[in-house]
Order: structure tokens, then sequence, then C-alpha cells
């Protein structure tokens, strides 16, 4: 795709996006995009160049205001390069101004001043998917603004689980994570259940895939909040950020609708009385899919509800699908495909490899019940009827696969595909307002139905 010289700044959640042509710099790498996305949470500034940078960076707190510096081997400066960092948002949270100079031969100077005190993150990501190299900046806030911005930020110092999984679950939890994100329906070891789960709650022999479909039992009791009587649902609009998720004909993203969908559906929850909804991200920033499941374990979900717009190479291909979490293995190709994509999320995004054996693989080591599989799919199929009265479904009952997003502890956990957004007629109405409400509130409705008809999630303590 052909860059113009001219600075676009996407209108989509606010989001500045610098675009540089590509071209030859001395030292013989390409800079191909600056991009900049502030968020309560964090404020991310990736440069993406064709060949890996060098870096260290380090605080002059005896400045003001604070500045991070970052030293960057391997760029040489022009004008432009100048004229392009600085143009800040003015309205970014953590950040007020940025500008780059030449330190010495061959190290160009990066300053950030910042309007508070900060944990930065800086790190390298290799090429991916349409990405090159990329050296990216993550800041987060040292006295993060809301709940969920702590639990983010938390996860920079290692404390974000520290209750989280027994450490004997594998020698090598990263392995077993990267291994994950390769083969989602590969075997992994699982750890014993905590016998702090309570005396109800054993470990079960896996049941048979035949029985993994049928009504869930009722003997395992559901966490349940500590802090009051609400149910608590945590909506995840998928993607966000550098991922963008599937594009439509019409370059509609996946990311804006199912945010736009999720919103939606978190007001109507909280409407409900003794419900409250928890929104994973509420503006356009990545989230990794260890920190979505780190979010509902921390705010002690009852269900976890994904939001997501599916696509395909064909443009004819049409209809909602649910999907829950398997134990065995994918229940179609296509379902095993479609897990695949979503679990490389964190690559396309970009998680910082060196915190993922803190971060990521204590959330995403498999301790699903066979209880919370059963609920799973008794709420996947409440919620596929409701869909069946506003939209064609593209397959008539929930499907399983090796989905990381849906592996949270304990918490009953569906992916929802609202739609293909690949198909020109359903890219369209996914655009619409009055379909989204329609989404919503058919996904609440079949929530509701399943809590009213299987009680375990609300009867015990």
């Amino acid at each position: 795709m052909e860059f113009d010289r001219r600075r676009l700044i996407s209108a989509a959640g606010g989001t500045l996006l610098l675009s540089l042509a590509p071209w030859q710099i001395a030292s013989g790498a390409k800079l191909v995009n600056v991009r900049m996305w502030p968020a309560e949470e964090y404020t991310r500034v990736t440069i993406e160049t064709d060949e890996p940078l060098k870096f260290k960076h380090f605080f002059v707190r005896s400045a003001s205001p604070l500045r991070l510096v970052i030293d960057i081997e391997g760029l040489a400066l022009t004008e432009r390069i100048k004229r392009l960092i600085a143009d800040v948002k003015p309205d970014d949270p953590y950040i007020s101004a940025m500008r780059i100079g030449q330190f010495k031969p061959g190290v160009v100077r990066l300053v950030m001043d910042l309007k508070t005190d900060v944990k930065p993150e800086v790190f390298l990501l290799k090429p991916f998917a349409n990405y090159q190299y990329r050296l990216v900046f993550d800041i987060y806030p040292v006295h993060p603004k809301d709940e969920i911005g702590a639990i983010l930020a938390g996860s920079q110092d290692g404390n974000l689980l520290t209750d989280s999984l027994s450490s004997s679950a594998s020698e090598d939890p990263l392995a077993d994570v990267l291994a994950g994100l390769a083969n989602p329906d590969a075997p992994k070891t699982r750890p014993a259940l905590s016998a702090s789960k309570g005396k109800d709650e054993k470990e079960t022999k896996k049941p048979s895939a035949a029985k993994e479909t049928q009504t869930p039992s009722k003997t395992v009791p559901a966490k349940k909040s500590q802090n009051d009587d609400q149910i608590i649902i945590v909506v995840d609009p998928g993607h966000g950020g550098e991922d963008p998720g599937a594009i439509g004909r019409r370059k509609t993203q996946e990311k804006v609708v199912v945010l736009q969908i999720a919103r939606r559906l978190a007001k109507l929850i909280s409407a409900e009385p003794g419900m409250k909804a928890v929104l994973t991200r509420n503006s356009d920033h990545f989230v990794s899919l260890g920190g979505r499941v780190a979010i509902a374990r921390r705010v002690k979900a009852h269900l976890l509800v994904s939001i997501h717009a599916d696509a395909w190479v064909k443009s004819n291909v049409r209809g909602s699908s649910v999907f829950a979490l398997s134990q065995k293995g994918a229940t179609s190709a296509a379902a095993r495909w479609l897990a695949k994509n979503q679990n490389e999320s964190d690559l396309i995004g970009g998680v910082n490899i060196s915190t993922v054996n803190k971060q990521v693989a204590s959330v995403l080591v498999d301790m699903t019940s066979a209880w919370t599989i059963g609920y799973s799919l008794g709420l996947g199929t409440a919620v596929l009827q409701e869909l069946r009265a506003i939209n064609r479904l593209h397959k008539t009952a929930v499907e399983q696969a090796g989905f990381a997003v849906l592996k949270g502890q304990g918490i009953p956990s569906i992916l929802v595909e609202t739609a293909f957004i690949s198909n020109p007629s359903e890219e369209q109405l996914l655009k619409n307002a009055d379909h989204q409400q329609k989404l919503a509130r058919a996904i609440l409705t079949g929530i509701k139905k399943q809590l009213a008809a299987d009680t375990t999630l609300t009867r015990q303590g």
C-alpha cells in the first residue's frame, strides 16, 4: 500500500496515526511507520522499520517535566522525522510532547515529556503478518486512574496474578503458551485444582466429546464475587490498537464495530437489577489475551462474553456463530482455524515476550472444569437461539476450539462471532446502530435465559 507524505489522523477511537512513506536512511534501514495509540489505560508509541533497532532507555527525574529518554541505534534523522515525532495529540493522558535528535553518530535520542510518573515497557517485535520490525513504547501510569488500568499496569511488575495457578502446571509454562498459540488444540498438562476452591469442587475425569455437549453438571460451584451479590459479566471487545482484526470490503475494521457492540451490551447489562458489566477495553488500544483473562479473574467475573466479527476469503459467506472452549479439540476444521487466528492476536497486537512468562503463562493454562465447559455450552446455545431471530446463523450449534481468551479458570465463557464482516451486506449491518443494539439485546436475553434455566451460578456462594 502506498502512503502519501501527509500526516493521516484516524478518526476511529481518536487514534493518532503518523504515516511515513518508506525511505532509505543512513544505517541502511527503512522507516516504515510511526503510530501512537493514546488511552486511559496506557499509551503506546510504535516505530516500524524494515530492520531491527538496538535501544536503551532511562528517566531524567531531575528535569521538569519528568522525561523518558530512549537512545536508538540504526536511525538517522531528517527534518521530516523530527516534525512527525513532535506532532503529539495534546489530549494524550501521559505524554505532553515528544522530540527526537541526533545524540551522537549512529545514535538517535527520543525524549518524551511526561505528564505523570510512568512505568515504561520498551521492547522490539519481530515481523509478523503485515508488520515489519516494531520498536514499541508502552507507557503505563504508576498510579492508574481506574481498576482496569491498575490490572494492566500491574502486569509490568509481575504481580498481575499472584493468586493465579500453581507453578507446578509445567516446568516451562512459557513454552506451553507459545506452543498453544501455534496449535491451540494440542494436549496440555493440566495442574491439579487448588484445594482452596472448596470441598465440593474436585478434579473430574475429562468427559467424552458426546457428554461434553450435554446438560452441565450442577455439582461444581461457580466462583462468586466477594464484593456483593451481583452477577459480574466481563464483556470483551476483540482486537484493538495495533490489531485491527478482520477488515471488510468497505474497509470497516472489526476492532471498531465490536467495541461499539460491546459498549451497548455493557450498558444493557448494567441496567439490569443484580448485574454489572466490566469492559476489557473501552477505547481503541491493545489488550493481550492474558490481560483479558486477568481482568475477568481479578474482578471475580461470573461470565465472560467475547465479541468478534468473522471473516472469510469468500464474500458470500455469512451468519452468526457462537463458540465455547473445548477440552478435547476443535469440533470442526473451521473452528480450529478460527481459534488459531484469534490466538495470534498477541503476535499482531504486540506483547513484550520478556513478560509473557509472568503475565500470560499463568493465566492461559487450561484449568477449565467439565462444569465450566457445560455451563458455557448452555450459555452459548441460549445466545445462539436469540441471534437466530435477527440474523442468519452460520452454524446452528455451539462450536468448540482452544480459544485462549476463553481459558479463564472457572469462568464460563463464550465467543460470539456477530456476523461476517467480509460479507458486504453484513458489514453494512455491523455498522448500523439499530442492528448493533439488536445484537446486544439478543446476547443479553440469551444470558438471562441461561441464568434462569441453570441457577448453579447464582445458588452457590
